[in-house]
């Protein structure tokens, strides 16, 4: 004789769970389209505008990679240059004073003749210098505007992608002044050429040391 056994179907709601996953989806759908960037998207202006500044920003950072690389390599120049001022006037006075040794008559009365040479070849060496060091300047102050330009720029890019479609699109990226007052602009000019100039004032200092050196070498 058969058993019959009895069947029990458990049923589990499901229907909370669901509708709160379709509020959930419903909620995520509405958020991505009224995020900046969607709104920024179906609007070819905003679009179009944030494209633009996009490749404005990249070319300004291989401008100021360039003009990086650029002030590196003056800076690279300018201390070959003082690195052969000094071994000159080091071989220069050995050769002087070897030779002040050796021959020790009438070396005295042309002591101008080697200072000449010294101070000559001194001041080409030192006008080079400084040539370097107004290039180096000149390059130092067009990358402190690049970066603040592309600084203003980006803070646009930002503001932009934040606000979306409500943004101004008549709005442009402020460039960056520095508001001096005469006074202290005259004030802090002598200290700022002096800190600039660095290089070339101890370049004509040493000069101004060898050129006695050389008579008291030879008559000393």
């Amino acid at each position: 004789m058969a058993e019959s056994k009895d069947t029990h179907v458990i049923e589990i709601p499901v229907d909370e769970e669901h509708q709160q996953k379709s509020l959930s989806a419903i909620t995520t759908i509405s958020a991505m389209q009224h995020h900046p960037l969607m709104e920024i998207s179906r609007s070819p202006g905003h679009l179009l505008l944030l494209k633009l500044w996009q490749r404005e920003e990249d070319l300004f950072g291989k401008r100021i990679a360039r003009k990086e690389i650029r002030l590196d390599n003056i800076k690279r120049e300018i201390f070959q240059l003082c690195c052969f001022f000094l071994a000159f006037h080091g071989l220069f006075l050995t050769i002087l004073y070897t030779s002040a040794i050796n021959t020790q008559h009438h070396t005295c009365r042309q002591w101008w003749l080697p200072s000449s040479l010294s101070l000559f070849t001194s001041l080409v060496m030192i006008c080079l210098v400084q040539v370097k060091l107004f290039r180096y300047w000149k390059v130092w102050r067009q990358l402190q505007r690049e970066k603040s330009d592309n600084r203003a720029l980006t803070r646009c890019i930002q503001e932009l992608r934040m606000k979306g479609a409500s943004f101004d699109l008549s709005k442009e990226p402020h460039k960056a002044k520095r508001m001096k007052s005469s006074s202290v602009e005259i004030k802090w000019r002598p200290y700022a050429w002096c800190s600039q100039n660095v290089v070339t004032i101890c370049l004509v200092c040493f000069t101004g040391l060898v050129f006695p050196v050389c008579k008291f070498i030879l008559c000393g």
